[in-house]
């Protein structure tokens, strides 16, 4: 079977953005990946901390123009809460084998090791750092040029930082 593919349509700023598509490795990583697709559709309703469990109209919180992209908070919507589609409110990390080799890479963001909820980030540049603390799950299939010309737009030469506007998952679902 293969591996689902799933987009976000973004907006900057109230403005549309474009489409990222993501592939997610569901043959290496079938917990994570369920996660993020449902959390895509939005298909499992609401969640134990009252919230829908739905990326449709959460933020990205944080950029780093160099690395990072970074979402999934549509708790508070600033990197500090999240939620996912399980019993428990996080999930253990369910393999390393992959890593993060480039640009498009998706990894879940966590609240240290075995903490997975929502949160997400969109590498663009190799990471080894990361290889070891991020279950990568995915990756960009179409819409690089998209996050490349968002990182422009609200990111900040000195590294990580907050988004200087306002970057919105306005729609997203499952392609296949």
């Amino acid at each position: 079977m293969a591996n689902p593919k799933v987009f976000f349509d973004m907006t900057v700023d109230g403005k549309p953005a474009g489409r990222i598509v993501m592939e997610l490795f569901a043959d290496t990583t079938p917990k994570t990946a369920e996660n993020f697709r449902a959390l895509c559709t939005g298909e499992k309703g609401m969640g134990k901390l009252g919230k829908p469990l739905h990326y449709k109209g959460s933020i990205f919180h944080g950029v780093d123009i160099n690395y990072t992209l970074c979402g999934g908070d549509f708790i508070a919507g600033t990197g500090t809460g999240g939620e996912s589609i399980y019993e428990e409110r996080f999930f253990k990390d369910e393999n390393f084998i992959r890593k993060h080799t480039g640009p498009g890479i998706l990894s879940m963001w966590n609240f240290g090791g075995n903490k997975n909820g929502s949160e997400f980030m969109i590498s663009m540049n190799e990471n080894m750092d990361y290889d070891e603390e991020f279950v990568v799950f995915g990756q960009v299939v179409e819409g690089l040029d998209v996050i490349t010309s968002i990182m422009e737009q609200v990111g900040d030469e000195s590294g990580w930082c907050k988004p200087s506007k306002p970057v919105v998952i306005a729609n997203c679902g499952q392609i296949s």
